[in-house]
């Protein structure tokens, strides 16, 4: 029998092809690394690289150690956009196959259209923007209280969507979105009635935090990302580019503002010691987590649905809340739990397709 004919299955009295759906539901159940399947790997990927970024950036902007010198954010920042633009290159080098490939399409296509660099001039000013105000939210914002928050996103991206890409939400999607607005407000008002951090790590020195700062910021952020990855996915669907060629137009844009943003407002720090002040290796796990994530991220959601990034927000939130009471001494009042679970709630909700659901529910 051949191959052919093996790959084809009988229903009733017609031979029918296994479609792409049922190839990628079939290796997505399959057992890739010690027995989990992609989609499981996915979600602990998802989990961990949500989790890690949050806590540990936020760790290493409030605890310093007794003459330690704080590093500079904006540096972080720039540094971030290059190894992305580096991580990228490397991709391509590997799916090219040679160096002259390579090289050929470097030059026919990032070298060689400089108007398609420019077009990443707006989502790459503004995600520079999201990078730097990150760091200032997570200076005057528990980690737990910045993961809720920020999960405005969703609604500022859905806005964008209607607005920029012409889509349309349903009842239940809007619904959620309200939830979403509800359990932010709950967990904010903790924020603001409390502004004092006690940590349980021992010989540090916690920065001084102002919550409306860090509110402010994470609000800021959320328009940025919103509307910067609206219309990144605008120039994407109208265009034949590569998504790693896209990248690095938009790395090379970022780093351009980033670099600028460093000059204007740090240079008198830079100039007295240096671009790498303070850096230790937690500041370069957070830059490469920065730079790597997002990419990460990307490839890994190939096998996940919004469900199941929905569920790993949860989770993501769960255990930066938990981590954060050991490390942070950060305690959760009722209020914030309560406004947590509905966040959590609004962000699995908005990623459920009713429509489909009750479709596929047959009447009696």
């Amino acid at each position: 029998m051949s191959v052919y004919q093996q790959s084809r299955r009988t229903f009733g009295n017609k031979s029918v092809l296994p479609t792409s759906n049922d190839t990628d539901s079939k290796n997505s159940s399959q057992a890739v690394l010690f027995g989990l399947s992609r989609k499981q790997l996915s979600l602990i990927v998802l989990v961990v690289q949500n989790s890690t970024l949050v806590l540990m950036m936020r760790y290493s902007r409030i605890v310093q150690k007794p003459g330690q010198t704080m590093y500079i954010a904006s540096t972080a920042v720039f540094l971030a956009e290059v190894l992305k633009i580096i991580a990228c290159l490397l991709v391509m080098r590997h799916q090219q196959g040679t160096w002259d490939r390579f090289s050929t399409m470097v030059r026919r296509e990032i070298l060689g259209k400089p108007s398609e660099t420019l077009k990443m001039l707006i989502p790459s000013g503004l995600y520079a923007l999201q990078n730097n105000l990150l760091y200032v939210a997570l200076s005057n914002l528990e980690a737990a209280t910045f993961q809720v928050t920020y999960q405005m996103k969703i609604m500022s991206t859905a806005i964008f969507s209607v607005a920029l890409l012409g889509r349309s939400l349903t009842r239940d999607k809007w619904l959620a979105l309200l939830l979403l607005m509800i359990g932010v407000t709950l967990v904010q008002s903790q924020s603001m009635s409390s502004s004092s951090t006690t940590s349980k790590v021992e010989d540090i020195l916690l920065a001084p935090q102002n919550p409306f700062i860090g509110l402010m910021a994470v609000i800021t952020s959320c328009i940025s990302s919103g509307f910067a990855g609206c219309y990144f996915e605008k120039i994407l669907k109208t265009s034949d580019t590569s998504m790693w060629v896209r990248n690095i137009q938009l790395g090379i844009s970022g780093a351009l503002f980033s670099l600028v943003g460093m000059l204007a407002y740090d240079i008198q720090p830079i100039m007295e010691g240096g671009l790498l002040q303070g850096y230790n290796w937690l500041t370069w796990v957070v830059v490469a987590n920065q730079a790597l994530g997002g990419l990460l991220v990307a490839i890994v959601v190939k096998y996940a649905d919004n469900i199941l990034k929905g569920f790993a927000t949860s989770l993501s939130i769960i255990v930066s809340g938990v981590i954060s009471i050991y490390l942070f001494g950060f305690q959760p009042s009722g209020v914030f739990i309560v406004g947590a679970f509905i966040v959590m709630s609004s962000s699995y909700l908005y990623g459920l397709d009713f429509s489909k659901r009750f479709a596929r529910v047959k009447p009696l």
